[in-house]
């Protein structure tokens, strides 16, 4: 495999002719090193590039505010290093535990929960709250971002700080958004159990103190008057603060009110938009919090590939993505508008007057379509979707499998595959690091990929 020179404009536009990176990721949490070490050597055999590592949040700083210990990732990167090949930074604003694959308990430190008491702040303002009232500790709710992304800042300066003589070294780095590290809201997560999990259309997470008043507050600011806005909703409110998400997600999706509705369409627009204000939010403090000398390094971000009931012929098509927040209320959805996915691609050219290079990583690379019951998936779709629209704005993508088990069987390397020759990613990540060095098809089907696309 052979490196071409990546060269940008003034606007880090990226170049399609670059050669195709490839990725590894390191387990959650290394617990044996002599066999991390081993297989980072077959990693580095095979013609990977580069390992991707989470760096939790709840494992550096978990004692206190400021309090970081950077004990474990001196080994691990060492290790990575010595290894010849670089390291893909994820900082972790979530917990590791809860997901699907988890193997790890860290959640995020505890004392992010009480450490706003004295601004009239509970743990539960700033956490998520579902529709069916149970709340998330899986990340800090994003309408806390006023007061918590200056805490991702201090970290993320702290992390450059302490391995700034590792630059030449570190690919990439990436910023965790949301749940299991992700640009989404956590719509199917554990806290909401069955109701809202695989394969359902997952459940909206706008129920917090903090997020209904910011939906009052975007709402007044849109409509200026309330009169304005029940002439348009045809309701009858009194005061702006009367205004409130769904009551009932399951009949606002059911009989199509998110979409045929004023009200619906404004609900599901600021929902969408509240997540990539949070992106933007989440770009800054990385670009900020990174010193000088990550300068020419690239930040990454990931969106999650949710590619349940996409294929359903009945007005709750698409639901799932809508309550994960990652598509908008631009209907119909089409090659013209990234088939609802034009601004979550978009993000990636926040910092181009930063002269900030940002990737945008999607999974799912791995999967079929399988529009049928009880999925109605279009995962393959998906990835061409995503694929197309990054090419049409501009936007490096790069993916990764979903599941581990994506990569078990070959089928699950042929759409990786032709992903890569069809549809514009530039790079790939696999989960995890033992797919590839202790599974033989897995070694075998990524080191030819690595050989015959460059």
């Amino acid at each position: 495999m052979y490196y071409k020179v990546i060269l940008f404009t003034s606007l880090f536009i990226f170049n399609a002719y670059a050669a195709t990176s490839y990725t590894v990721m390191a387990p959650l949490l290394v617990e044996d090193r002599d066999t991390f070490r081993l297989q980072l050597a077959e990693a580095k055999a095979i013609g990977v590039d580069s390992v991707s590592v989470d760096v939790w949040w709840g494992l550096v700083e978990a004692k206190a505010d400021q309090a970081f210990n950077w004990g474990y990732y001196d080994s691990i990167f060492a290790d990575i290093t010595q290894a010849g090949l670089k390291v893909v930074p994820i900082m972790s604003f979530h917990q590791c535990g809860g997901n699907i694959g988890d193997d790890c308990d860290i959640p995020i430190p505890g004392w992010i929960w009480q450490h706003y008491q004295d601004k009239g702040l509970t743990e539960q303002d700033l956490q998520y709250k579902s529709e069916y009232g149970n709340y998330s500790v899986e990340t800090v709710s994003l309408w806390a971002d006023t007061y918590v992304v200056s805490e991702y800042k201090e970290f993320i300066q702290a992390f450059s700080e302490h391995f700034a003589h590792l630059t030449d070294f570190i690919a990439e780095v990436n910023i965790s958004m949301g749940a299991a590290g992700e640009l989404r809201y956590p719509s199917y997560n554990t806290h909401d159990g069955k109701l809202a999990g695989y394969p359902t259309r997952g459940s909206f997470q706008a129920y917090s103190s903090l997020a209904v008043k910011d939906f009052q507050q975007t709402m007044q600011a849109k409509y200026g008057e309330i009169s304005k806005l029940n002439s348009s909703w045809h309701t009858t409110y009194t005061s702006f603060d009367q205004l409130k998400p769904p009551f009932d997600g399951n009949e606002f999706i059911a009989i199509g009110s998110y979409r045929r509705t004023a009200y619906g369409r404004d609900f599901i627009e600021w929902y969408h938009q509240s997540l990539m204000a949070h992106g933007r939010r989440m770009l800054d403090a990385a670009h900020d919090g990174l010193n000088s000398s990550f300068d020419s390094i690239p930040v990454g971000y990931k969106v999650p590939g949710i590619h349940w009931k996409i294929g359903t012929n009945d007005i709750t098509a698409r639901s799932a993505e809508l309550a994960a927040g990652l598509i908008h209320s631009d209907w119909p959805y089409s090659e013209s508008n990234g088939y609802g996915y034009n601004n979550i691609v978009a993000l990636a050219k926040h910092l181009e007057g930063q002269n900030r290079h940002v990737v945008l990583h999607f999974t799912a690379l791995e999967m079929d379509d399988n529009p049928t019951h009880p999925s109605y998936s279009y995962a393959k779709t998906l990835v061409g979707w995503l694929g197309g629209e990054a090419k049409k704005q501009g936007v490096e993508i790069k993916g990764e499998n979903a599941l581990a088990q994506g990569v078990w069987h070959a089928r699950g390397w042929q759409n990786i595959e032709e992903a890569l020759t069809n549809h514009h990613y530039s790079g790939l990540t696999i989960l995890r690091i033992t797919e590839v060095t202790v599974d033989t098809l897995g070694r075998k089907k990524l080191e030819n990929i690595i050989k015959t696309i460059e």
